[in-house]
This record gives structure tokens, sequence and C-alpha cells, in this order.
């Protein structure tokens, strides 16, 4: 896998004051992982303008570590589909294209109806009553919570419901999918309309479940990211103009 070269600085990032930028440091495993998560959240929410090569040198020092370990996670989240990789440019955040959205959204739709049917078929009575009194307390206090703590929300409702599924690839290819559609997300979550409609239609959904009835499961979710899809080029439209109004 390719790995980036030297660059001119574009993206600036502001010093870390937990981590030293005098002198570089060979991380822990545990230094690694806490430096993907990082990384991961900002490219996750573009923090970093799409398109633009990332300042290894200064991604680095702010961290406290050589280059050598960055490029490991940088590699890392280019192989989840979060960045970019140019030659001889470097590494960026993934540009938000509208048919590269889409096709993310048609793969979401496939995986969340497997989900829908899986759960239905293989989930016990009491992991179905667990997830329909966790969205339960979510939606009492939906309208309250901040568009991030809504959204997080709303990607824990779908993880669970692929755990319960038991097919463990289905979840990890889910989690990929929330991950390089999160800011999306987190854009519709700041409408009162979109969380009322989220919180009806999941509803909607764990009653299929609880009846054990697949085929209303399976269309109430294709039904859900069917909407969700369709909103999308608003919400596309949306969420480039802020990255370039920052």
């Amino acid at each position: 896998m390719a790995n980036a070269g030297s660059q001119t600085p574009q993206t600036q990032v502001p010093p870390n004051p937990q981590h030293p930028v005098t002198k570089a440091r060979q991380p822990s495993g545990s230094s690694v992982d806490r430096i993907y998560d990082q990384l991961k959240q900002m490219a996750m929410t573009y923090q970093f303008r799409p398109g633009e090569p990332l300042n290894e040198v200064e991604l680095a020092a702010s961290f406290g570590v050589s280059r050598t370990p960055l490029r490991e996670v940088l590699n890392r989240l280019m192989a989840e589909g979060l960045l970019d990789f140019v030659p001889r440019k470097g590494f960026s955040c993934k540009p938000l294209d509208t048919q590269r959205v889409f096709d993310l959204y048609e793969v979401r739709c496939g995986l969340e109806m497997m989900s829908a049917k899986l759960v239905t078929e293989r989930a016990s009575d009491a992991e179905i009553d667990a997830l329909v009194q966790f969205w339960k307390t979510a939606t009492e206090q939906f309208c309250t919570l901040s568009a991030t703590e809504c959204t997080r929300c709303d990607e824990t409702f779908h993880e669970r419901l692929a755990e319960l599924s038991q097919n463990s690839e289905l979840l990890h290819m889910l989690q990929n999918v929330n991950a390089r559609a999160h800011y999306l997300r987190l854009i519709s979550m700041e409408q009162e309309t979109y969380r009322r409609n989220t919180c009806a239609e999941h509803q909607l959904i764990l009653k299929a479940i609880q009846e054990r009835n697949i085929e209303a499961a399976v269309n109430g979710m294709s039904a859900h990211v069917t909407l969700r899809q369709e909103q999308l080029v608003e919400v596309i439209k949306e969420g480039v103009a802020r990255l370039y109004m920052r």
C-alpha cells in the first residue's frame, strides 16, 4: 500500500498540548490506537477540508510521534475509505462526491435489510426487548439531544441490530459504512423533522421484529434507508457549503 512522501503543508493542524512537539517518540500499541481513534474522528467529521493534503509533519508533531506510525494510521484510514492518497501529494479527506455517497447508501440499504431479516429470525425475545427499551429511552429525549448525540444514538441502534444478526462480517461492514456517512448523518440530525421521522421509522421496524414478521421488518428497513437516500442531494449540498465556509 502506498505511503505519502514529503509534501507542501496546506491543511494546518494546531499543536496538541497533551503531546510534546519538541521530540518525536515511538508510540506503544495503545498510543497508536489512540492516534487512530482521534484521526478517524477528525476524518469522519471532515475537520480536514476534502482534497487538501494533510500536513504529516505537523500531524506527527501534534501527536508527539514520528511519521512512521502516523503513516501506518493514515494508510489504515485510507483502506477504510475515509482518506484518499495521491502520489507526490499525499493523504487527504475524501470529497463529498454525490455518486460515491449514493453508492454507499445502496450498500447500506442491502446491509440493513439483511440485518433486519437475520435479527427477526435469530435474536432472542430478551435481546429484542433490550433493543426496544434502548430506543424507547432514546426517543424520549431525542428532540433535546445535540445533533452529535442523536447521530450516535442512531448509529448505535443500527449497529446493535447488526450485532443481533449474529453475523460479525455484516456488523463490521455496517460500522465502516456508518463511519463514512457520519458527517452527512450529523447534518441531517440538526433537522427536527428528520429526528421525528427517524424515531417513528425505527419504532415500526422494531414492532415488526418483535412480531417476527420478516417481510414487514425488511420492507420497513428498506423504506427507512431509501428515504434517507432520497434526501442526500440536499444534505450533500449543505455539507459541501459548510466545508468551504470555514
